[in-house]
């Protein structure tokens, strides 16, 4: 080695935590799993966090992610193929206890109420509805809100600036005799629909809008 030669550098292994096991139900109890249904326009960090925090405060067992082909109040200008949002969103997520499915394309459903109705069939899951406060508050533009509230728990997730309005929205106001208090939320997943509850979360930085626009601009 001369005097002018510099040693090669040593990269040592990045430490990553183990996996967490993925819970297994106990005989004779239902698994518990929410879904969080959207257009994944794109996925980031902002669902890995809601979805992280409904498996703690619900006591979920999985979050299964449900993009949408087309959700029916979005434009399809500027939505991405499906094929690409899953890829996205399997990479986002890298938790062993969400899933990324594209369960309404499989389906041929989409509206949530079709859905929801035909996952009621499947009885050995317990499912949770999970929704921002954003969609609380245009829950009655929805088609058939009102089954959606009778097929289905529900867990609302705080999102500013959306709560308060949400809260004092129709549907809010129409099902208060339903809502759980928000210590009870790990009783949602067994309730009997109708059923919901308020979740108050630290707000998360990420949003798909946000990342569309820096996508556009090359960022």
């Amino acid at each position: 080695m001369t005097a002018l030669s510099r040693p090669p550098s040593l990269r040592l292994p990045i430490a990553r935590p183990a996996p967490e096991p993925v819970p297994e139900p106990a005989p004779g109890r239902r698994l518990r799993v929410g879904l969080l249904g959207g257009s994944f326009n794109p996925a980031h960090e902002g669902h890995r966090y809601v979805s992280q925090e409904a498996l703690k405060r619900l006591a979920l067992d999985q979050v299964w992610w449900l993009v949408s082909p087309q959700n029916p109040l979005k434009p399809r200008k500027g939505m991405a193929p499906l094929e690409q949002r899953v890829a996205r969103a399997r990479d986002v997520a890298a938790h062993p206890r969400i899933k990324v499915l594209a369960l309404e394309s499989r389906l041929r459903t989409r509206y949530t109420i079709n859905t929801l109705r035909r996952l009621s069939a499947w009885r050995e899951h317990a499912f949770v509805w999970l929704i921002g406060a954003d969609n609380l508050a245009q829950l009655p533009r929805w088609r058939q809100w009102r089954g959606v509230l009778g097929a289905c728990p529900v867990a609302v997730f705080e999102r500013h600036p959306y709560s308060y309005k949400a809260l004092a929205g129709p549907a809010a106001v129409a099902y208060a005799a339903h809502r759980l208090e928000e210590a009870d939320a790990v009783l949602l997943a067994a309730a009997e629909p109708p059923a919901w509850t308020f979740v108050r979360l630290r707000p998360h930085p990420a949003s798909a809008t946000a990342l569309r626009a820096g996508q556009t601009r090359g960022g």
